[in-house]
């Protein structure tokens, strides 16, 4: 097989790319792993900047994002026996949308499917060569080995993909923090407790509750990241829950049926650079935060963004700029989205090792921030995102 781009993983940051550069007809293929049905009903992450929400209104792909997503204008916050909130319309005049990942999935795949794009999925790639010159991707699928041939290949098949140890082991070069904690995550079929998402900040550890439809909770716990399902039965995950949260007006904890748990460990992490010859890495391949400020979907939009304005341009103009400025310019805002996701983890979440200094500093700064405009502002901006370089030259 021929394309002009190669795309491994067929998640929001794959599909994202082929559809832009669709618009601007030029080719590629998609290969993942997996199947249509384990892309599309796996529950990942659910919260959209508006920048994402801008951007896919913009290209087409949010119809149903604009029928069935839930606009937030404000996020809440608890501690220390108080609930705070942040209006982002008030402050910044943005906000979030809660729409579930796999749904974005969905959705895209579709389009590119109406479309006419090239999609593989249960194509297994299993060698990647030709890095500097003419990429060359080896994979299988339907019982076949096959080759497909391109001028660039995009990986965005995660941490775990082929894509990142294509490159020269010389040439990477990783940033790591592990977290001494991890997030038993909670799918409750129960009405939320709060239209919009809520921190909770407790001596016996932090809660997010948030949700993936008017009739469906998210819920998650702080818990050790080597901590066992085996630990939390039902009766110990709603006693913390309601612990955790506090007696606040207005938030109230509605019981109901757990319909999924996990424990995920939580870590910080990015791999420089994030380009290797005719190879371009984004998203989760290249960069993971933990959960906490709700970067990594909307993390690998932007990625897209900046690798979609460097292609066109190439093959538009016939100029290389973008190409080889594309790890600066994604980096760039990767950074600060790794700081304040590390800012939001470890300001909410108490250290286990912790002394009666350590929390009560934690507190004070947590007043700090919540307790003025400035430190609202700062939230805000983040939480709600950072500008993105335009997917068109």
């Amino acid at each position: 097989m021929r394309t002009q781009v190669a795309i491994i993983g067929a998640g929001p940051a794959g599909l994202l790319l082929s559809h832009l550069l669709h618009l601007e007809g030029i080719q590629s293929v998609v290969l993942e792993s997996r199947s249509y049905e384990y892309c599309t009903t796996r529950i990942r992450a659910g919260l959209m900047e508006q920048n994402t929400v801008d951007l896919l209104n913009e290209v087409g792909l949010a119809d149903n994002l604009n029928r069935f997503g839930l606009p937030h204008d404000g996020v809440q916050f608890t501690f220390d026996g108080a609930c705070h909130r942040i209006d982002m319309q008030e402050l910044i005049g943005r906000r979030v949308t809660i729409y579930a990942q796999q749904l974005i999935v969905k959705d895209m795949a579709d389009v590119r499917r109406r479309d006419g794009g090239t999609i593989l999925f249960e194509a297994e790639a299993t060698a990647i060569s030709g890095l500097d010159d003419r990429p060359v991707v080896t994979f299988t699928h339907e019982g076949e080995l096959k080759t497909l041939e391109c001028d660039f290949l995009a990986g965005c098949d995660g941490f775990h993909g082929i894509s990142r140890p294509a490159m020269p082991e010389a040439v990477r070069r990783d940033y790591d923090r592990v977290y001494p904690f991890g997030w038993l995550g909670l799918l409750i079929a129960a009405v939320p407790p709060s239209e919009e998402l809520v921190y909770s900040h407790s001596d016996s550890g932090f809660a997010l509750f948030s949700m993936r439809s008017e009739e469906l909770t998210r819920a998650y716990l702080q818990v050790r990241p080597d901590d066992h399902l085996d630990n939390w039965p039902a009766e110990r995950i709603w006693s913390e829950l309601r612990g955790r949260l506090g007696d606040h007006e207005g938030l109230k904890l509605n019981e109901g049926e757990i319909l999924q748990q996990a424990i995920t460990p939580m870590r910080s992490w990015v791999s420089e650079p994030m380009q290797y010859g005719k190879l371009f890495l984004a998203g989760d391949s290249a960069h993971i935060v933990p959960p906490t400020g709700a970067k990594g979907m909307n993390l690998a939009m932007a990625d897209i963004c900046a690798l979609s304005r460097a292609l066109l341009d190439h093959y538009k103009n016939n100029r290389s700029g973008y190409l080889e400025s594309y790890t600066k310019t994604c980096l760039d805002r990767v950074w600060r989205a790794e700081h304040f996701s590390w800012w939001m983890t470890t300001m909410l979440h108490p250290p286990y090792d912790a002394n009666p200094f350590d929390l009560k500093r934690q507190i004070a700064e947590l007043r700090t921030v919540f307790g003025s405009d400035a430190g609202c502002r700062l939230v805000a901006e983040n939480y709600a995102g950072l500008p993105v370089v335009p997917w068109r030259p």
